[in-house]
């Protein structure tokens, strides 16, 4: 979305007639895409976390404008609708903490089974949250918030980019289904 990842963005790799002796294989053959599953999960839990965060970040900048400006008299937070944006962006924000914290502790006690579910819930609702939020503070913002003066736009694109990398929202949203029709059969 128009920036690389820092410090050198995100390389692509081609892998043409390569050929392993069996000593390098991890776990064995036929056992790679089971073993990146199980990296994945730790993986999922820290973008939603750098998410969170992000949100954080987002919703600080949010409030601090909404108080330092004014509109018809009044700061902008006292506008419109602008309490319920900072009400439900805080909501969000805690929603998405605790099912990731939910979701770690499920990594940690039942490993990478008995987390999928959960894994794949905050792989939908972090990067949406985090979007949510960051998009609510460039309204606030008004046009200084599509400009490089503020870091939102880069926290836009990281949780768009985000709601893509490692499966998007529909994959995931399929995986929570199905563990749900699971318990009724």
């Amino acid at each position: 979305m128009g920036d690389y990842d820092a410090p050198f963005g995100h390389g692509e790799v081609s892998f043409t007639d390569v050929r392993l002796p069996l000593s390098a294989f991890i776990g064995g053959p036929g056992r790679g895409f089971e073993i990146a599953q199980g990296r994945l999960g730790p993986g999922r839990i820290h973008h939603c976390m750098r998410l969170i965060g992000s949100a954080e970040k987002a919703l600080k900048l949010l409030c601090e404008r909404g108080l330092s400006r004014k509109a018809f008299g009044k700061p902008l937070v006292k506008l419109n609708g602008n309490p319920d944006v900072i009400a439900n962006a805080r909501i969000g924000i805690e929603q998405a903490r605790l099912l990731t914290l939910k979701a770690a502790w499920l990594m940690d006690t039942k490993g990478i089974m008995g987390a999928m579910s959960e894994v794949s819930q905050i792989k939908v609702v972090a990067p949406n949250v985090a979007q949510q939020v960051v998009d609510a503070a460039i309204q606030m913002h008004g046009g200084g918030g599509l400009s490089d003066d503020f870091p939102l736009t880069r926290m836009l694109a990281m949780a768009r980019v985000l709601r893509l990398a490692d499966g998007p929202d529909e994959v995931h949203r399929g995986l929570i289904a199905k563990f749900e029709l699971m318990k009724y059969r």
